[in-house]
């Protein structure tokens, strides 16, 4: 047998063969604890990479959070969510690719510990103060609920332990010297493009319901009525029935709910408002739309609205009998203030907030509707001409 299949777990990882096949029963398992650990962090640092200003989000709920519970301190952090959402998405990514490569793979598992141990710290707290529903650790693409979330990373926690405590079934490195740094250089680049660019532009792979080519008066209603089973005791005997039934001997116990995902509109928060606090969604739903959204004046990006105001102008002179809007989650009277600055020459009106985040990851940002049928959406370094909204009609 090698020496290094005596080697101890402690010491320094050489480059050579690993330990024969037959040298051990837990060499398979392992390997596939390594695997799995260092794909998936790739996998959830990439999903959020895709949508960097979703987790930006994310984060900010929890400085909010921590702000209340914890001191105003981590409201230092509100300003600087981007830049954090693009540094620890790609740690994540550079992390897992440095494990799969067991470039430094001591240390790179120690790394990996601290961030599983942060990650775990705040799904456990979302979960038993129920303070955040979703922690985002997937991006848009995976909903976890808190308690999934923290059983997730129980188990990314249970597959470091095998890997660490057995590492002497990993001894062979697949990146030593200027190799191993020419490869994480590469890794780490191509991370922090991904995030930049999608910080620049839009997501590349839209999850959300406002995606391109969703029919947003669809998604508000649901595709089903509701299907209940209905639970009832009579004599000791308990039994469950598929329509409520009319013998009043029988005692009502519980219902639950057959369908509960398509028994519900998958947008239920899309109500749009004139200044005059009239619901005007149907109108907004209808014929050919340009929409301007802008979430918050205050954060606005004015240095495009030269560009936008001479699309939006355009738009409205347009054969394809376009009609041209804004939708801000301003107060009425400070829109008209910011319309007037930056010259904004549309009808505006208001909607939720968080929806209009929803809606496009970029403020301002364009939409094209087609009776209420999501055609194109524009981040506002990516202004269209008008022809190219013209035909999408």
């Amino acid at each position: 047998m090698s020496s290094n299949a005596n080697a101890h777990p402690d010491a320094p990882l050489l480059a050579g063969p690993e330990t024969p096949p037959t040298a051990h029963p837990l060499r398979n398992l392992v390997r596939v604890c390594w695997f799995l650990l260092g794909a998936l962090f790739i996998f959830s640092g990439l999903v959020k990479l895709n949508d960097p200003v979703g987790t930006a989000l994310k984060f900010e709920e929890y400085f909010e959070v921590f702000a209340v519970d914890f001191g105003s301190f981590f409201l230092i952090f509100k300003d600087h969510t981007r830049l954090l959402s693009v540094l620890l998405c790609s740690a994540e990514v550079v992390l897992g690719v440095a494990l799969l490569l067991r470039w430094h793979l001591r240390q790179t598992l120690w790394v990996l510990l601290g961030l599983l141990v942060f990650f775990t710290f705040l799904t456990f707290y979302s979960a038993a103060f129920n303070k955040v529903t979703d922690c985002g650790c997937f991006g848009d693409f995976i909903k976890l609920t808190p308690w999934t979330s923290f059983s997730k990373d129980l188990v990314l926690l249970g597959l470091w332990v095998v890997v660490f405590f057995n590492q002497r079934f990993l001894r062979r490195s697949f990146a030593r010297g200027t190799a191993g740094i020419m490869y994480m250089t590469i890794a780490t680049a191509v991370a922090v493009g991904i995030g930049v660019r999608a910080l620049g532009h839009l997501p590349y792979f839209d999850f959300l319901p406002y995606k391109v080519g969703n029919d947003l008066v669809a998604l508000r209603k649901p595709q089903e009525q509701a299907r209940y089973r209905y639970t009832f005791v009579r004599n000791g005997e308990t039994k469950e029935f598929d329509t409520f039934p009319t013998d009043s001997t029988w005692k009502y116990q519980a219902m639950t709910i057959l369908n509960p995902e398509t028994s519900r509109a998958k947008i239920t928060d899309f109500t749009v408002f004139d200044a005059d606090g009239n619901d005007v969604t149907a109108t907004i739903l209808t014929g050919n739309k340009l929409i301007l959204l802008v979430q918050n004046t205050n954060k606005t990006d004015r240095d495009r609205f030269e560009e936008i105001n001479a699309l939006l102008t355009a738009a409205g002179k347009s054969r394809k009998q376009i009609t041209a809007l804004a939708l801000t989650s301003t107060n009425p009277a400070k829109f008209d203030a910011f319309r007037h600055d930056v010259n904004l020459a549309v009808p505006f009106y208001t909607a939720d907030g968080t929806v209009l985040k929803s809606m496009i990851r970029s403020n301002p940002g364009l939409m094209v509707l087609q009776n209420g049928v999501v055609r194109a959406k524009y981040h506002y370094h990516d202004v269209p001409a008008l022809f190219e909204v013209e035909k999408l009609f």
